[in-house]
């Protein structure tokens, strides 16, 4: 009776142990976001328009479209939506009884001097006829077992899978968003490649018109070949350059068919300047939205629940698990007595309470990193709000600064435009001498190739804020 009343305490002891549950960390305090970007409250923002409307080049709007239907990378991302889908599916499984179907067929000889044996040669299984040495046994029938969720575990698991799977829809809806904002992004540098190599072009033709005129006044003996040779060179430098951009727009259009998902082709674009194709005027909104916005901000928020509910089920692994098991089916040690019911009918139902009770570290350890997992999915998203926030910041303030850039650069190059004229009548003239006019000349030349730069930086930037916001995924 003593060994009983033992046996008695340590299994009550044993059952207070497995039901004691570890106490989670604390997590730090997520950082509060600012009311604003700037001085300047907006109630509405670029992000919530969808790229269709947000983008008025026709060009720009079938690239888009067919990088949608053939990018590599977004077809990479569908495929672990249905990987979180497929898991979804199974730890829905686990709420279900595992039933299987089968049968068996053995043969088996005991010991004569063993129980079961002295018990067969004592045993007639049949009337007058004893238990054979050899006995066959043939079984069929259904097995089955379930783990009863009786504290919610595994139902825990299957929120955290569907938490999981609409985590992976948001991060298609991030590659979706920098993918239009890439092919926006190379439309506008293809652009502004093709003003570049107009521009030398014009450039090479006045080069070309003025070596003429300076070869001419060579022979009238006004300039001397050192003329010429400066003006042959500062010519050369700018077919030079002709051949680089070019090489520049190959480069261009083959990074858009990459991401298109196609074999290199000739892009078609808009011909138009770079002027008349600025999206709508830019509103920031207010931070609050860039929470609702940008797929990366929602993808590690749902990240971050996910984490929680991870440990949870952490938590609910020290607690016992209730699992019921059994069979049904027939069994025989002849054929012909396999169909004899009740006879061959065989059944069982069994039900187990099982929990930890020594070895806990494990359950421990995973329990720990459950809830380091828990604290850096916090960090990660505080630190995709703060990195939204910043990236929004520097967008909204470069449109300010590029706009006083490029006014100035535009005013730049009309005078740059006027030296031309200028030192050109004054070399006609005698009045100034050739290094003048190839100075100025140089000078106007790379003056207007870094007012299409600004431009094209504009246009990035206007891009790099509908991103930023969040636009591009609706």
């Amino acid at each position: 009776m003593k060994i009983i009343k033992y046996l008695i305490l340590c299994l009550t002891m044993g059952i207070h142990m497995s039901c004691k549950v570890p106490m989670t960390v604390e997590s730090p305090a997520i950082k509060s976001i600012p009311k604003q970007y700037a001085d300047v409250l907006d109630t509405t923002d670029i992000g919530n328009i969808q790229w269709r409307n947000y983008f008025s080049d026709p060009y720009l709007v079938d690239l888009i479209d067919t990088a949608i239907q053939n990018n590599p990378e977004l077809y990479i991302t569908l495929q672990d939506i249905e990987i979180a889908r497929n898991k979804i599916m199974m730890k829905d499984g686990q709420l279900l009884p595992l039933v299987s179907v089968g049968g068996g067929l053995g043969l088996e000889k005991v010991g004569r001097y063993t129980s079961s044996g002295a018990g067969d040669a004592s045993t007639e299984i049949t009337p007058g006829k004893k238990v054979p040495d050899n006995l066959t046994d043939i079984n069929m029938g259904l097995a089955a077992s379930w783990e009863a969720d009786i504290w919610g575990k595994l139902h825990n698991a299957k929120k955290t899978a569907f938490t999981e799977y609409l985590a992976s829809k948001e991060g298609e809806n991030f590659v979706l968003t920098n993918l239009v904002s890439e092919i926006a992004n190379n439309y506008y540098e293809l652009l502004a490649l093709d003003n570049e190599l107009e521009i030398i072009r014009q450039s090479i033709r006045l080069q070309q018109n003025q070596l003429e005129i300076v070869k001419v006044q060579k022979q009238a003996s006004v300039v001397s070949e050192l003329a010429v040779k400066q003006f042959e060179a500062q010519l050369l430098s700018s077919q030079g350059l002709e051949y680089e951009t070019l090489q520049k727009i190959t480069e261009t259009e083959n990074n858009i068919n990459f991401l298109l998902g196609r074999y290199p082709v000739r892009i078609q674009r808009n011909p138009a300047s770079l002027d008349s194709l600025f999206p709508p005027q830019v509103q920031s909104g207010i931070p609050s939205q860039l929470l609702r916005n940008r797929p990366d901000i929602r993808q590690a928020e749902l990240e971050l629940t996910a984490a929680k509910l991870d440990i949870k089920t952490a938590q609910l692994e020290f607690l016992p698990s209730l699992g019921i098991g059994g069979r049904l089916g027939l069994q025989s040690f002849s054929p012909a007595y396999i169909y004899k019911i009740p006879e061959s009918l065989l059944y069982s139902l069994v039900g187990d309470l099982t929990g930890p009770i020594v070895n806990r570290k494990v359950l421990m350890a995973e329990f720990k990193n459950a809830n380091a997992r828990q604290i850096q999915a916090l960090y990660n998203y505080q630190k995709t709000i703060l990195n939204g926030f910043r990236e929004v910041s520097n967008e909204f303030s470069n449109i300010d600064n590029l706009s006083k850039m490029y006014s100035l650069k535009f005013t730049e190059s009309e005078v740059q435009n006027q030296s031309i004229d200028i030192a050109n009548d004054l070399f006609k003239s005698a009045r100034a001498n050739y290094l003048e006019v190839l100075t100025a000349q140089r000078e106007a030349l790379e003056t207007k190739l870094e007012l299409v730069e600004i431009k094209k930086v504009q246009l990035n930037n206007v891009v790099g804020l509908y991103r930023a916001l969040g636009g591009g995924w609706k």
